[in-house]
Parts: structure tokens; sequence; C-alpha cells
């Protein structure tokens, strides 16, 4: 583990902090202070504070940037962009994992990959940005984690909703029941059994997918689909 604070972490954020303090904090898990005592904070009033101000952050640029977008749809983008798996991703592209101050115990119990120490190190990291500059500091150098929001929200959804990312592709064109899925096999012992789904256009076969369960065998195959379609469309942002 690198020591908190250093130019590497801060260079990845984008951002330089002028009270060291508050990035040593936005690091500190509370298993560290159990530990050690004398050491300062732990993170999660940092934490409180930089998820609203994330929030505000993402509804702000999902509003600038998808005027045509309804506002359930907008809630649904903001959310996958704010959840934890997605946050903890993000704070493992950055490095943060590698600096969060973990106790021993917890570092041996495997904490440093738990999605939620992660995501909360990130919040509690926009959170101290936030107090140590202002909005627009923090808001630009968030954005600029996320990258255009577009192929973020598209690569999201294709993870945690295959499914009904698929829908949305295809229904406006050919309806709202031009997908079907049908099991294709069923193979191993009844305890451990894996299922071969596959996702057809009305007659025409999109992809396949394996899983542990029919449910899991279908996100599979419409994972497959949206990459066949975004290849032969050339596109692979969301449509409002």
């Amino acid at each position: 583990m690198s020591a908190p604070g250093s130019a590497s972490l801060q260079k990845n954020l984008g951002y330089s902090f002028r009270n060291a303090a508050l990035l040593t904090e936005a690091l500190t898990h509370g298993s560290y202070l159990q530990e050690h005592p004398k050491k300062g904070a732990h993170n999660q009033r940092l934490e409180f504070l930089g998820d609203a101000v994330l929030h505000l952050i993402i509804t702000d640029a999902l509003f600038a940037e998808f005027p045509a977008a309804r506002e359930g749809l907008l809630s649904r983008w903001r959310a996958a962009l704010s959840k934890g798996g997605f946050l903890s991703r993000l704070a493992r592209d950055l490095g943060v994992d590698a600096h969060v101050l973990l106790g021993e115990s917890e570092e041996a119990a495997g904490g440093r990959k738990r999605d939620s120490i992660q995501e909360d190190a990130l919040e509690a990291l926009i959170g101290a940005i936030y107090l140590d500059s202002d909005f627009d500091t923090t808001r630009k150098a968030v954005l600029a984690w996320y990258g255009p929001l577009a192929p973020r929200l598209a690569a999201v959804e294709d993870v945690e909703n295959p499914k009904g990312r698929l829908q949305e592709l295809i229904q406006p064109k050919h309806g709202n029941d031009a997908l079907r899925y049908e099991l294709a096999t069923t193979t191993g012992p009844r305890h451990a059994r894996i299922y071969e789904v596959a996702v057809f256009l009305k007659t025409r076969k999109l992809g396949s997918g394996q899983g542990t369960s029919k449910k899991n065998a279908e996100e599979e195959a419409a994972r497959v689909a949206l990459v066949l379609l975004r290849q032969e469309a050339g596109t692979d942002g969301p449509q409002a």
C-alpha cells in the first residue's frame, strides 16, 4: 500500500490538496482508527458530504447534456452513475484502493477488495475536494473522472440491466414484442445446472449466453446482442 496523500493519487484525481489533512481523513477507514485512535477522524462525515455533492454534480450534468430526457430516465441514469458498484469500479480505476488506510484485521479479512470501502472512500474524497476548494473545482474534477457521460451510461446499463437496455434499443423501431428469449440447452447435474439461452429479434438470432440460471443466461445473451447491434450501428451512447 502506498502512503496516503501521495503525488500519484493526487495526479490521478486531477487535484492537489492544499490541506493534506482532508485527504488523509478521506482515506481513513473506521477500522484504522480502532487500532490507531489518536490518528484523527475517519471518513464517514466526508462520505456523507461527498454523496450529496456527487448527486448534484451528476444531476446538473445529465440535465444539461440530455435536454429531451424525461425525469424518470434522468433519475435512473443518475442512480446508475452514483451507485455502489459503479463508484467502486471508478475508485479502483483512479487507484484509490491502494491508498485507503485500513486496520490490520480489516486488511487481513480482505477489506481492501470490498466495494463498499472503495465507494465510501471515493465519496469522501469528493467531500474533501469540495471543502478544500469550491463546487466548480469539484465538479470539474469529478466529471473528468467520468469522461463523456453517454458511453459511460451505455456501458453501465449494458452490465447492470442488459435486457432492459436491449429492449430500449429495439422497441422504437420494432415494437414491444419483437424480442424473445429461447432456452437452447441445459447441461450439468441437477445441483449445478448450466443454461444456454438465445435471444432473437423476430426470426434473427442476435446472440446467446450461458449462466447458472435462466435469468443469468438471458442477461448474458442480451449483453452479446448489445455488442453486435452497437458494432452494426457504430454507436455506443444511450438514447433518450
